[in-house]
C-alpha cells in the first residue's frame, strides 16, 4: 500500500506525458499531505455546496428526471427550505417525497417536498465543524469554483 502510493506520488510529480487527473474526496483530514502539496496536482479547486440558483437548477433536473413538471411546484420555496442541502441531499428529499406520494396515493407537490426536507438533517448541520474546516482550508489553499 504504502509502496503503491509512493508510485503514485512520483507519477503524479514525474509524469512526461500530457494526462489530466481528477480526484474527489468529501474528506481531507484523511487525504495524505504530501498528496495535496502543490506540485502533486496542476490546482486543486473547492466546490462548496450550491447556491440559491443552483438549487432551484438541481431540483428541476430531480423532478423532470422523475417526470415531474416542474412549473406545478413552487420553486422559490423548494430553493428557500433546501439552504444548506448538498445536491445529493436535494435529489434524496426528491425522491422520498415521491415515494411517500405513491404510498399515500397522491400526486407529489411542493408540501410533500417540504415536509422531507424538514425531516432530514443535512450535512452541513450534522458535520458543521467538519464543513468550516474544510471551508476554512478551501480559503487558504485551494482555488473557489464560484
Amino acid at each position: 500500500s504504502r509502496r503503491l502510493f509512493g508510485s503514485f506520488l512520483t507519477w503524479l510529480q514525474e509524469k512526461s506525458e500530457e494526462v489530466f487527473v481528477v480526484a474527489t474526496a468529501n474528506d481531507l483530514s484523511r487525504i495524505p499531505p504530501e498528496l495535496l502539496r502543490k506540485g502533486r496536482f496542476d490546482e486543486i479547486f473547492f466546490v462548496d455546496l450550491p447556491t440559491e440558483l443552483e438549487r432551484a437548477e438541481i431540483i428541476q433536473i430531480h423532478l423532470k428526471r422523475r417526470n415531474q413538471d416542474p412549473q406545478r411546484f413552487n420553486l422559490a420555496d423548494l430553493v428557500q427550505v433546501t439552504d444548506g442541502f448538498s445536491g445529493a441531499e436535494i435529489e434524496q428529499v426528491v425522491i422520498t417525497a415521491l415515494y411517500r406520494a405513491i404510498h399515500q396515493q397522491c400526486p407529489v407537490n411542493t408540501e410533500l417536498i417540504v415536509e422531507e426536507v424538514k425531516a432530514t438533517v443535512p450535512l452541513s448541520i450534522s458535520r458543521r465543524e467538519d464543513l468550516h474546516r474544510l471551508r476554512t482550508m478551501a480559503q487558504e489553499r485551494f482555488v473557489s469554483v464560484k
